[in-house]
């Protein structure tokens, strides 16, 4: 079957025994994304999420309950061998969790399997060997790069190249985990030499994660038309930057420590198996811009290789805690803005022999919209700090400050079909040490 292709398991009749799942907004029986969970007290083991609920894998696979050949994949403390599965073997997977919480005459054998999510606490889903955080969002790098070439916002690379850097792995936080403002250089246009203290220009970027399954040999790349079957699922991704040590240090080899003090991503694996409904076509190229170069174009890609995901962030402050307000949406915008597929992503990724792993992380970079309502960052919102931004709280904002949290979500929608959803990506600021 194809990555786009769906099944029963994304039947729009089909409904679960677990009470919460109906009409759930992000994890209702259609969903079943994989996250590593531990209940208090208890170490961490995997699960899928159904509703307010987590069924217990690990529990399942050790009385039996699911497929032999996956059993070992699922008593594992990461889900690293899990997403090395071939989408076959991830697909039959997903059909038999989705018949253990579809049929009521499972609900004896399963309740003791069953915890609450708000009981349990999130980790990173899997060991992540590497990070890879792109550019592919045109109308981000159109935002700020017109900040500092006014009449020539994209480098001539951008619409040959899917642009990205290497980030850092070891500083991915799941969802709820705070972020330390960081220490770093910076240097004011009207300094005559650096300072070193915390970021004045803290900002969070909105951001779809995409994590590898299947690797690929070194030295081997992975062509276009395969691409899609070495992505096993998707999270949202917050990558914290620090803009001033950015743009001191961004010259000559890109980010640095503007980036590494961390990155949030949402603690559930949104399986591509169930992405298939929301497979939609890439954009048309605006008129003039150059075709992709072979080896990044395949008929099937450009048919499928986009998201229907609508993306938004929301900010809450101390002072709006205090005030019992709710969080205020920064922004609001399509997944489909991105210039580049996930799947050319990936076989850019590989097509110089670089060999990635089970686990890796992709971030899309980040998601913006040509309007205002639809900018992904604070330093497109408020131009660079120049126009901050008014809360109801009566606050204003240029760049987030200590005590803020960031807060991203994410629905994926297709007429005909149940909306799944992605989770929440959340972090609270903390001030530097």
């Amino acid at each position: 079957m194809n990555w786009w292709t769906t099944d029963d398991t994304h039947d729009p009749e089909r409904t679960s025994w677990v009470d919460s799942a109906q009409g759930h907004c992000d994890f209702p029986v259609q969903n079943l994304p994989f996250g590593l969970f531990a209940p208090l007290g208890l170490e961490p083991r995997i699960g899928v999420a159904i509703g307010d609920m987590i069924l217990d894998l690990r529990a399942c696979a050790r009385v039996g309950m699911v497929d032999p050949a996956v059993s070992g994949s699922l008593q594992e403390t990461t889900l690293n061998q899990l997403l090395s599965l071939p989408g076959g073997q991830r697909r039959v997977l997903r059909h038999h969790i989705s018949a253990l919480l579809s049929d009521p005459a499972h609900r004896p054998a399963l309740s003791d399997k069953l915890v609450r999510a708000a009981d349990c606490v999130m980790h990173v889903p899997a060991t992540i060997g590497d990070y890879t955080d792109f550019y592919a969002g045109i109308h981000h790098a159109n935002n700020v790069g017109r900040q500092f070439r006014p009449d020539n916002p994209l480098l001539p690379n951008y619409k040959y190249v899917p642009i990205a850097y290497h980030g850092r792995a070891s500083s991915i936080r799941a969802s709820g985990v705070p972020v330390r403002r960081p220490m770093g250089q910076r240097k004011p246009p009207e300094a005559d030499a650096p300072t070193f203290g915390p970021t004045e220009r803290l900002d969070y970027e909105l951001e779809l994660g995409v994590w590898i399954g299947a690797g690929n040999e070194l030295g081997t790349p992975i062509p276009i038309a395969q691409a899609g079957d070495h992505v096993a699922g998707f999270c949202l991704l917050n990558d914290w930057s620090a803009r001033d040590f950015q743009a001191w240090e961004y010259q000559p080899l890109g980010p640095f420590l503007a980036k590494s003090f961390q990155s949030t991503i949402s603690p559930w694996i949104v399986t591509a198996e169930a992405m298939a409904p929301f497979r939609i076509a890439q954009p048309l190229r605006p008129e003039g811009d150059p075709e992709p170069l072979s080896y990044l174009l395949d008929a099937d890609d450009q048919r499928h290789g986009a998201l229907a995901i609508t993306l938004e962030a929301l900010l809450l402050t101390r002072a709006m805690r205090d005030q019992g307000l709710a969080p205020m949406r920064l922004c609001q915008g399509p997944a489909a803005n991105l210039y580049w597929t996930v799947q050319q992503m990936v076989a850019h990724h590989a097509s110089n022999g670089c060999n990635l792993n089970p686990g890796d992380l992709l971030g899309t970079g980040t998601i913006s919209a040509p309007t205002r309502d639809g900018l992904g960052s604070m330093v497109e919102l408020t131009v660079g700090g120049k126009e901050p931004i008014h809360l109801p709280s009566g606050e204003t904002r240029g760049f987030i400050e200590d005590g803020d949290e960031i807060v991203l979500r994410a629905t994926a929608q297709a007429e005909g079909f149940v909306p799944i959803g992605l989770g929440e990506c959340r972090a609270v600021v903390m001030e530097a040490k």
